[in-house]
């Protein structure tokens, strides 16, 4: 007899990344794939250098995550220079032994028949990783997904480097059981031209069929623990702080509204350094705007700060904004874009090239900066401002296309066509 089963007996998926916790998108989006795939009967499990899922079906390895002192220290003498010390290829090497040997054990504890590396074939934030996983997938021929956010011939300061011969084996590697995914057309036109690789693209989604829930009574303060004022406005920078956000573009949109405002930024540096934060506070004095940084009380679950402040999450914080900025000049695709029409709030948006190429046509409502800001988006900003039909009229309407284009649904599509395309036969 002859039945029909998905990669054979696969039923147990494992993903991997140097970081599958809190609010960044790669964690995001992991968990929205792994609620597909359990929703298909698969089980999840997890390997990273920090986790926050279960402990059951965890796999812990601290050196997987990019800021352990030792891979950082690797990274540092890969990139900005460009001669390697041989020490440092040793290095690399054993570290990559090391990890190797807590990804069979992952493998083998968890019996994992389908792996999916987030990002750790993209980015080469951790080179032992990346040099890892790509020797398993070769050792092994174990079915491979690998979901790219976003790779280093994007980023400037991955250009100048001692590590070429790496980032040409591993980030991402050119495998016949590997499978690549990435989340915008560009990075699929690219991808081609550079490694010869074809991939399907899956964009970013959000739970469109389920709206956010009503504010309760934890959230009801948000306003006054950030220091805004009931007769000000609360502009909401969902970021990272790190300059590919652009958030100068925000700060002088918030001075030429010439409006009661506080320019709000969710989220803290993180791995590019302060230098940039220092930037903005210096440049907010300079054009007389209040922003405030609360990446400390922003995290992804509910809590008190040591200091006894509670801490909210992003979410907790969305239905308090008056408007949302997002002027980045580069994203892999624009996971706060999706939020801002996630929780039905007007979005002011410059126009990187993704945004322009896979979001813009589905016909969105937004204010536009084409580089920079201009007297008219200044104008149409106001107009969303005060008058409320408008700004409903829009939101509403950028909800309905998000449900179109990027819900649940659409995901759900893709991967079990991917699934499908992927049944073999057994006896």
């Amino acid at each position: 007899m002859v039945e029909c089963s998905y990669f054979g007996e696969v039923k147990e998926v494992g993903f991997i990344s140097t970081r599958l916790a809190g609010t960044d998108g790669v964690s995001l989006e992991a968990a929205k794939w792994a609620r597909v795939f359990e929703s298909e009967g698969f089980r999840c499990f997890y390997f990273a250098g920090e986790l926050d899922r279960p402990l059951e079906v965890s796999h812990l390895v601290p050196e997987a995550h990019f800021t352990h002192p030792e891979i950082k220290d690797i990274y540092h003498k890969s990139f900005d220079v460009t001669v390697r010390d041989r020490l440092v290829s040793d290095r690399i090497h054993t570290m990559a032994h090391k990890l190797k040997d807590e990804l069979y054990e992952f493998i083998e504890k968890f019996d994992i028949d389908l792996l999916i590396p987030q990002n750790v074939l993209t980015i080469p934030l951790n080179i032992p990783l990346g040099v890892a996983i790509t020797q398993i997938i070769m050792e092994t021929g174990i079915p491979t997904i690998a979901h790219h956010h976003d790779f280093y011939w994007e980023r400037d300061r991955f250009m100048t480097n001692a590590a070429w011969d790496y980032l040409h084996m591993a980030f991402p590697p050119n495998l016949p059981s590997i499978d690549h995914v990435v989340i915008n057309s560009f990075a699929d036109e690219q991808l081609s031209l550079r490694k010869g690789i074809s991939a399907t693209v899956m964009p970013n989604i959000m739970d469109f069929d389920n709206p956010p829930p009503p504010l309760d009574e934890y959230a009801s303060d948000v306003r006054a623990a950030l220091g805004v004022d009931e007769d000000e406005l609360l502009v909401l920078q969902p970021t990272r702080v790190v300059a590919r956000k652009g958030i100068e573009m925000a700060i002088e949109l918030v001075h030429r509204l010439g409006m009661k405002a506080k320019l709000v930024i969710s989220h803290a540096s993180g791995d590019e350094g302060y230098d940039y934060e220092q930037r903005l506070k210096e440049y907010s004095k300079l054009m007389n705007v209040d922003t405030i940084f609360v990446s400390e009380i922003i995290n992804e679950k509910r809590g008190m700060t040591k200091e006894g402040r509670k801490i909210y999450t992003l979410d907790d914080i969305y239905p308090h904004a008056d408007l949302v900025t997002y002027p980045s000049t580069f994203e892999g695709f624009g996971n706060a874009f999706l939020e801002a029409v996630y929780f039905r709030k007007p979005i002011v948006v410059n126009t990187y090239s993704i945004y322009t190429k896979d979001i813009k046509p589905k016909g969105f409502d937004v204010i536009e900066l084409p580089g920079y800001v201009t007297e008219a988006s200044v104008q149409q900003t106001k107009e969303f401002l005060t008058d409320a039909k408008r700004t409903e009229a829009a939101v509403e309407h950028n909800y309905n296309v998000g449900k179109c284009f990027f819900s649940f649904d659409v995901l759900e599509r893709k991967l079990k066509h991917y699934i499908a395309e992927h049944m073999v036969l057994r006896e």
